[in-house]
């Protein structure tokens, strides 16, 4: 598929179109808030708390228990979010592919071992796993993306192991191989490219996943370290008072919901456009 064709896909796929220009805004809505929030997000002011959704207070979205603005700590949350989203599935990607290349280029006593290995993590519930990781180094930025990262690479790498052994003995790759190529060379220079797209595509839906996992995490108290916000521990602040001030749980909760439909219809799109076998 040639960029012209890619770029006539792309502006086809109505999926793709609303996902990506809804992860467009989000982001920018998010890193741009300095600019236009004028509330602190970690500001306490016991005198406005729980006041409700007001234009002409600048609490566009009212404020919680202790008195911060929602709207502030919404767009600091997602911030977060999307960061620690963004740095897992990098770090996923890139180690589930290493693994996955290696395994199905080589197979033998190399795949067998990677994939015992994929298969034992596979075995293991990620997020109870990752609960119970958090819980005893304590909660952190650093730690949610690390343990994050070593419960999901496996998806990425049996991905990468599927298509890897489906392309291996073709005649170009055999080819390489009778002109002496080394096999280093011949892995990132003629197999990655043609087992690109499934990645493209399974990093994508599971940048979603992410994001809903950090939020749980943070729900339960093992995410985001207090008083920095999360969409996950602002839901979970604000389920005490929901009765009275339900913009503390809806906001947020809608939030989440928006932005994880908007990845998966980047996703799907991706996958109308990226799949061969999807025709015009």
């Amino acid at each position: 598929m040639n960029i012209k064709d890619l770029f006539r896909r792309m502006r086809k796929s109505k999926l793709f179109m609303i996902g990506m220009f809804s992860i467009i805004f989000i982001v920018i809505i998010c890193f741009a808030s300095p600019l236009f929030v004028k509330f602190d997000p970690l500001k306490v002011n016991l005198a406005m708390r729980l006041t409700p959704p007001e234009f002409s207070n600048g609490h566009i979205f009212g404020t919680d228990a202790v008195g911060r603005d929602v709207f502030s700590r919404l767009l600091e949350g997602g911030k977060t979010s999307i960061i620690i989203a963004f740095v897992v599935v990098l770090v996923t990607t890139i180690f589930g592919l290493i693994v996955g290349l290696f395994a199905g280029y080589y197979s033998g006593i190399a795949d067998v071992i990677l994939m015992r290995i994929s298969d034992i993590m596979a075995a293991l519930p990620s997020l109870l796993l990752a609960i119970c990781v958090v819980a005893v180094l304590g909660g952190s930025v650093t730690n949610l993306i690390i343990v994050l990262s070593v419960t999901s690479w496996v998806v990425v790498a049996r991905v990468v192991r599927s298509a890897t052994l489906s392309i291996r003995n073709t005649e170009y790759i055999c080819a390489t191989k009778v002109m002496g190529m080394p096999d280093i060379k011949i892995i990132f220079s003629e197999v990655l490219p043609n087992v690109f797209s499934p990645v493209i595509i399974t990093a994508t839906q599971a940048f979603g996943g992410m994001i809903l996992t950090e939020a749980a995490m943070s729900y339960l108290g093992l995410g985001i370290p207090a008083p920095n916000p999360s969409w996950g521990n602002m839901i979970s602040d604000g389920r005490e008072y929901i009765a009275k001030a339900p913009w503390v749980v809806i906001v947020p909760g809608i939030a989440l919901m928006l932005t994880v439909l908007a990845v998966n219809f980047l996703g799907d799109g991706l996958n109308d456009i990226l799949n061969p076998k999807n025709k015009d």
